[in-house]
């Protein structure tokens, strides 16, 4: 999957008749997150590089954090783990009333990705980013809102008036609003890039770790059994 959404957003670059990307999930959830039922079925069977693997969502982390055109999130149901620590690398964020916003790491014994060790104390302070990333809190799209984590709630009815919406970009000018992403990006991008580093080398060696790996079978036989 981050292949190809690295593969989307690097032709979209070189495409100058595109100036937004939005990005939404198909059915009830925006994305509950890595497969991680595959990656140890690979483990089991040989055929598991985990560093690879990790590298290639280290690229598209990176890949958000350069975009250097609008991102535009679309979350029409639940997001779960990088479906939540992404968003703020994201330039708009709009979200169906369903939603819920829940990054368990220490459930499954991973630790924080995405940039959320950074963007999350800044956006929702101290407190509530310690809450978000040490205990798993389930916060609700209203809940987001408030904190400015996303722009607007929509009913789930309702979400597609987001598409009339957001036809107001043809009005603006678009070079205009790509400027002012470059310098709204350009005093944060190399701490991004340096913090995603870091997140990473940290959730290569949780994934080694046979805490993590017992605490993800755990949770998929569990899943197997419902």
């Amino acid at each position: 999957m981050y292949k190809d959404l690295i593969k989307i957003l690097h032709e979209s670059i070189h495409n100058s008749t595109i100036y937004v990307v939005t990005l939404t999930g198909n059915g009830s959830f925006f994305s509950s997150g890595n497969d991680f039922k595959s990656s140890l079925t690979r483990q089991n069977q040989g055929d598991f590089d985990i560093k690879s693997i990790i590298n290639v969502f280290k690229e598209f982390i990176e890949m958000l954090i350069r975009y250097p055109k609008l991102l535009i999130a679309i979350v029409n149901g639940p997001a779960i783990g990088i479906a939540v620590t992404m968003l703020p690398l994201f330039d708009i964020v709009y979200a169906a009333d369903s939603a819920y916003f829940e990054t368990p790491f220490t459930r499954l014994g991973l630790s924080a990705e995405g940039c959320s060790t950074y963007t999350f104390p800044n956006i929702f302070g101290k407190s509530k980013a310690s809450e978000m990333l040490y205990l798993g809190y389930k916060m609700s799209a209203l809940e987001a809102k408030h904190y400015g984590f996303i722009n607007e709630v929509y009913k789930d009815q309702n979400l597609d008036e987001v598409w009339t919406y957001l036809k107001k970009l043809t009005k603006l000018s678009l070079e205009s609003i790509l400027a002012i992403k470059c310098l709204v990006n350009r005093w944060n991008q190399d701490i991004l890039l340096k913090v995603n580093e870091e997140e990473i080398t940290e959730l290569i060696k949780r994934l080694q770790s046979p805490d993590c790996i017992e605490r993800l079978i755990s949770v998929i036989l569990h899943k197997n059994k419902l």
